[in-house]
């Protein structure tokens, strides 16, 4: 059996984004995101809510309807700082309040400064987050080998410079490729791009090969693929959850 893995309605290319403190520039940049069809995951600091420069509570279930909220600590204190008890707290209060805000789950993170170590990331584990993403970018499309480590594409910065257009031409033989930006609204303000974000966004939008997906909505698919169950001789092949998987078997696209 010939079994090609694709992205959801047979798309072979992905897109995410991510963007971190919930500052009230975020209002901004989610119209942009609304207005050319791309997802991305916020990252909140419920702690730091209705204080100064940061959005309402009130918002947050609205501002970021068919986004994903994730966790960004409560305080957005370095994790690895923190006594044992306080990081457990900071990470487990954070996804209490956000899935009180959002009536939703809430199963994604980001490292505050980018900091982890073993110890923070199976704290992570035992309050129920299943990635979280650092600020190592790759430069490249790959898929991430491990998601408590998540490796970005780039910052928005560095996606300025021709990161749209190395990606959409990508050569054909290099299967199911994710571009995955991330930064903090509140940079465009300060370095007065916004016209260059939504340049990119412009750029990047309404492919029809490219999946445009949450943090959280590439995870689950990807990890429910990575569970496909195969026969010794590779004729069988058995989704054991369900996440609808697509894939071409045979010379013909199927779901699983």
């Amino acid at each position: 059996m010939e079994f090609e893995l694709c992205y959801p309605e047979w798309k072979k290319m992905a897109v995410t984004f991510s963007y971190d403190d919930a500052q009230v520039t975020d209002r901004r940049l989610v119209e942009i995101f609304n207005r050319y069809g791309l997802k991305a995951t916020f990252h909140v600091n419920s702690g730091r809510l209705d204080q100064d420069i940061f959005i309402a509570s009130s918002e947050v279930k609205d501002l970021y309807k068919g986004h994903e909220v994730a966790c960004h600590g409560v305080t957005h204190a370095y994790p690895t700082h923190l006594a044992q008890e306080q990081l457990l707290q900071e990470f487990y209060q954070d996804r209490c309040r956000l899935e009180e805000l959002t009536g939703s789950l809430v199963r994604g993170c980001s490292y505050a400064y980018g900091e982890y170590d073993e110890r923070v990331i199976n704290t992570l584990k035992s309050v129920g987050l299943v990635y979280s993403r650092t600020v190592e970018s790759t430069g490249g499309f790959a898929v991430p080998s491990d998601f408590m480590r998540w490796r970005p594409t780039c910052h928005h910065n560095d996606a300025f410079n021709g990161i749209a257009e190395r990606f959409l031409s990508k050569p054909f033989y290099i299967k199911l490729t994710l571009l995955y930006v991330w930064g903090h609204s509140f940079e465009f303000e300060n370095d007065n791009t916004w016209d260059r974000m939504e340049n990119f966004c412009r750029k990047i939008s309404g492919h029809e090969n490219v999946w445009y997906t949450t943090n959280i909505g590439f995870y689950e698919y990807f990890t429910a693929a990575r569970r496909l169950v195969f026969s010794a001789d590779r004729s069988i092949v058995w989704n054991p959850s369900a996440t609808k998987i697509y894939a071409i078997v045979d010379g013909e696209k199927k779901i699983l």
